[in-house]
């Protein structure tokens, strides 16, 4: 009999990954929110399709870009502070090795090990690899798998930009009477999903979520289109 294989992700990998997932999800949920407020302020003052295609594509590229900005600035500052730690860590271990051992003994004693398995096993992590040991025990890193700002900043742009492409399409394909209903209930349905999404990635319950969503995208695209409206009337 062969034993079985287990497939299931562990400790940081998992971690990281529900992250990731949790990134895209809020960054489509910003994408869809923000377009859908511009898009449909714009419907408010104007049906020129044109008006509403340059709105909202002025929209979609300007959040997407400066969603891929911050968050590329974000994750630079805490690779560069995850780098620094590392390097710090490097010099304690070669200065003051003796120190080192007691502290990643200490830590391991914290988590529950008794004195004599705590120290055991931090000589054995210490002699397999210190750096690594006490990155992952003392730091909370994985020094094989240090944060990469360009791979967040793409995330956050496509995740954006899926996002914004909901509202932007569903404003400019219908018939001039369709458009404002159309985009309303493929906007709060969008945020349905998200809200759910992004409850279950925390492990909460979805109702709150959801409504949180509902709410807040209905109150955003009900200002702007009352702004808008206010603007058209008055021939602005």
């Amino acid at each position: 009999m062969t034993a079985p294989t287990h497939q299931e992700a562990h400790g940081g990998a998992l971690g990281s990954r529900l992250n990731w997932l949790r990134a895209a999800v809020l960054g489509a949920n910003d994408g869809i929110v923000s377009t859908a407020g511009i898009v449909v302020g714009v419907a408010g003052a104007t049906e020129s399709r044109s008006a509403l295609l340059t709105a909202g594509l002025a929209g979609l590229l300007a959040g997407s870009m400066s969603m891929a900005a911050g968050e590329y600035v974000s994750v630079s500052t805490q690779r560069d502070s995850e780098v620094a730690a590392l390097a710090l860590e490097k010099r304690e271990l070669r200065e003051q090795p003796e120190a080192e051992l007691q502290e990643l003994t200490t830590l391991l004693e914290e988590r529950g090990l008794s004195r004599e398995v705590a120290r055991e096993a931090a000589e054995q992590l210490t002699a397999r690899d210190a750096l690594r040991a006490h990155a992952r025990v003392e730091l909370g890193i994985d020094p094989d798998d240090l944060t990469n700002p360009w791979h967040a900043a793409w995330a956050s742009f496509l995740a954006f930009t899926v996002g914004a492409l909901l509202p932007l399409l569903a404003i400019v394909l219908p018939p001039a009477a369709w458009r404002l209903p159309v985009t309303v209930v493929s906007v709060l349905a969008a945020l349905v999903l998200t809200g759910w999404t992004s409850s279950r990635l925390g492990s909460a319950g979805p109702e709150r979520a959801v409504l949180r969503n509902v709410v807040g995208g209905a109150l955003a695209m009900g200002v702007t289109y009352a702004a808008g409206s206010l603007l058209g009337a008055v021939g602005v």
